[in-house]
């Protein structure tokens, strides 16, 4: 038999419950914030971890009527901020907003000096999206069988850029130059923006990371893009193919951001933050530009977040291991 809940039925019920359960107030809602909230991202500025805390911290400052600031600490894979908010205390006043690299730390360094799955505390997943292939438009391939032949006659003109180790970019260009089977060195940087001004200087051959922040220097002329690391193209730049339409359909990869907050803070100020933030992921504003960059905003917290992390955890670890990547 199926069971029916109707409103006539609930009321019969709250009627056989004791006056004094009946007049239990409303559990009210932690007090945050009161003072300046802090946002540490992990990243140079101009990546687009820095891309999307800042469009968060506008946002949440309007809407709290408290200052909410961006503090850059790059290093170490993301590591030195990821630290730093995991010995932070646990009030919900330090808060870190990174990429899905952060929780790969212990798999791509030999001493991260924390494991972000159970040092930090994830918040909110706020939105994925594909990575973007570039290369120096001075080059003249235009296409990704172009470059793969070119890297095939001369890898040591074909350095690759690495925002993170570990990284969806990461590991999409390890996944390409394994396929291609050419001897191309991985440079590693503090972040995407350093990537830029060296790709773009044609110090490094190409770069793969995040549509968010490989798209504007696309679109300005600055980069050519090549590929977008997905199976469809995307609707934010119709214009550029897939690398599955390449005939490179394994080189699938994309990234993700999300909030978290030292481990410990109470689950009633960690609620509130999440809705906080699944607030501002719903505004047109926000998605509208995220959108527009190629971004799928989004919002999941709880249970599902946690499940999804170890799903990619578990994912990131499968490719790492095939393509036999050690901690360094």
């Amino acid at each position: 038999m199926t069971a029916r809940f109707t409103r006539r039925a609930a009321l019969a019920g709250a009627s056989l419950l004791p006056a004094a359960a009946l007049a239990q107030p409303a559990v009210a809602q932690p007090a945050w914030p009161t003072r300046p909230v802090r946002i540490i991202v992990p990243f140079a500025p101009g990546g687009s971890v820095d891309t999307m805390a800042r469009a968060i911290a506008a946002r949440m400052a309007e809407r709290t009527g408290q200052t909410v600031t961006v503090e850059n600490r790059a290093g170490a894979n993301g590591t030195v901020g990821g630290i730093a908010v995991s010995q932070a205390a646990p009030d919900g006043y330090t808060l870190l907003v990174s990429a899905s690299v952060q929780t790969i730390a212990r798999l791509v360094m030999r001493a991260p000096g924390y494991d972000p799955l159970t040092d930090l505390k994830p918040i909110a997943r706020t939105g994925e999206g594909p990575c973007l292939m570039a290369i120096n438009p001075s080059r003249p391939q235009t296409t990704m069988a172009e470059v793969a032949a070119a890297m095939r006659a001369n890898p040591r003109d074909w350095s690759a850029g690495v925002s993170a180790l570990g990284s969806a970019g990461h590991l999409a260009s390890i996944e390409f130059v394994r396929q291609v089977g050419a001897d191309v060195t991985f440079v590693p940087y503090r972040g995407t923006s350093p990537i830029l001004v060296d790709l773009m200087g044609g110090r490094l051959g190409l770069n793969t990371d995040p549509m968010l922040a490989m798209l504007p220097p696309v679109r300005a002329g600055s980069l050519r893009g090549i590929a977008l690391t997905a199976p469809r193209r995307n609707p934010a730049a119709p214009d550029i193919p897939t690398t599955a339409e390449a005939g490179f359909p394994s080189v699938d990869a994309h990234s993700w951001w999300a909030i978290w907050a030292p481990p410990r803070v109470p689950e009633a100020i960690a609620a509130r933050i999440a809705a906080e933030v699944e607030a501002i992921m719903g505004e047109e504003a926000i998605r509208t530009r995220l959108s527009g960059l190629g971004i799928v905003p989004l919002f999941e917290a709880g249970a599902a977040l946690d499940s999804y992390i170890a799903r990619d955890f578990d994912k990131a670890q499968a490719l790492l291991r095939l393509a036999r990547v050690e901690p360094e």
